[in-house]
Order: C-alpha cells, then structure tokens, then sequence
C-alpha cells in the first residue's frame, strides 16, 4: 500500500465535527467564553443520552476554553 493511499482511506477530520462548527478565532476572550458554552452545553447533552465517553471530550474541549479565559484574564 502506497502512502497516497493510506492517506485516502483515513477518515476526513470534518466527519467528526458537529454540525454547524465554526472553528473560533484565537485570542478573542469572547471567542473562547462563546467556545466554553457550546462545549459545555453539547457535553451536558451528550450525557444526559448516555454518551459519556462524547461527552467526556466535549467536556475537555469546554475546559480548554475555560482555561483560556483564565489565561487571558491575568
């Protein structure tokens, strides 16, 4: 198997992502604080189905953004 086509036969990153993602612009306190509240609402929602383990890493992706918020506030 050539390299071009392992490449072909792995998954395009796009399929993971919800629907209607807009990837947030860095650095904008806004930006993270809007970030931090979609994740966290799309892991509350993800557990409440039984989903944990989405759940789970929309949880991490929500405390990224929290910290992010720290980090800029200092």
């Amino acid at each position: 198997m050539t390299n071009a086509m392992r490449r072909r036969s792995q998954p395009s990153h796009k399929e993971n992502q919800p629907s209607g993602f807009v990837r947030p612009q860095a650095g904008n306190v806004h930006n993270f604080q809007t970030s931090y509240e979609r994740y966290s609402t799309l892991a509350r929602a993800e557990a409440l189905t039984g989903d944990r383990i989405v759940a789970e890493n929309y949880f991490q992706h929500a405390e990224h953004y929290f910290r992010a918020m720290r980090d800029n506030q200092s």
